[in-house]
């Protein structure tokens, strides 16, 4: 379990944040208030808990930061990043996150750039043939959840991780779980690309296979 719902039951909506949403050239994506509206609506009109998807989604809205259109995260850099890399849960602040599998703290720290991650946990899986990715991410997560933390914490899955954080703790979003699988950190700590530009899509995608091969959530790809 990665957050307290059963997407077999609890109703959930597929969001779309490609340039194929027109909703997203009507309102100021730089306005974390507004965009926060936006989503939440959504969620409310279509009677959902939670608000889901986003793998391999060529995004419009990382354009509302410079962290995504100037960045040197991918070196060399080959253009803005817009290929979302993990899958989004969009829910309220305070929601509990889990640890969907054992594991120990591979290292953390407060991404606090503007559309950044804020708050970050990555954890480490011992290689089995039925879990390949040895790396998970947990992205917008509240400050408090970095507390007491140390490197090589052991978590069993279902513990408690943290919780998803508010706006601007959380990177200044709208709150939301980011949730990433790696094969390999590539030499990283505390923070992994959880964007890529187009040139390097294939690459990224290779290292961060689907979440939702883990997680299994009906309808979603």
């Amino acid at each position: 379990m990665l957050l307290p719902f059963d997407f077999r039951k609890d109703p959930y909506l597929i969001l779309d944040f490609s340039a194929t949403n027109p909703d997203l050239a009507t309102f100021d994506l730089t306005d974390t208030a507004t965009f926060t509206d936006y989503v939440f609506g959504k969620l409310r009109a279509s009677g959902a808990k939670v608000g889901v998807g986003g793998y391999n989604e060529h995004r419009v809205i990382y354009r509302r930061s410079e962290h995504f259109t100037t960045s040197q995260e991918e070196r060399p850099y080959d253009g803005p990043r817009e290929i979302h890399l993990g899958i989004d849960f969009w829910v309220e602040a305070g929601t509990p996150v889990f640890a969907p599998l054992d594991g120990i703290v591979h290292s953390f720290q407060d991404n606090a750039h503007f559309g950044d991650y804020g708050p970050t946990i990555i954890l480490e899986h011992p290689s089995s043939a039925a879990f390949q990715p040895r790396y998970s991410l947990y992205g917008h997560l509240t400050r408090q959840s970095l507390e007491g933390l140390y490197e090589g914490q052991p978590f069993n899955a279902g513990d408690k991780l943290g919780e998803v954080g508010p706006y601007p703790e959380n990177g200044d979003w709208p709150p939301h779980l980011h949730f990433q699988l790696m094969t390999d950190m590539l030499g990283l700590k505390g923070d992994f690309p959880g964007v890529c530009s187009l040139t390097n899509r294939a690459k990224y995608l290779e290292i961060c296979p689907n979440p939702n091969t883990l997680l299994d959530i009906p309808g979603l790809s």
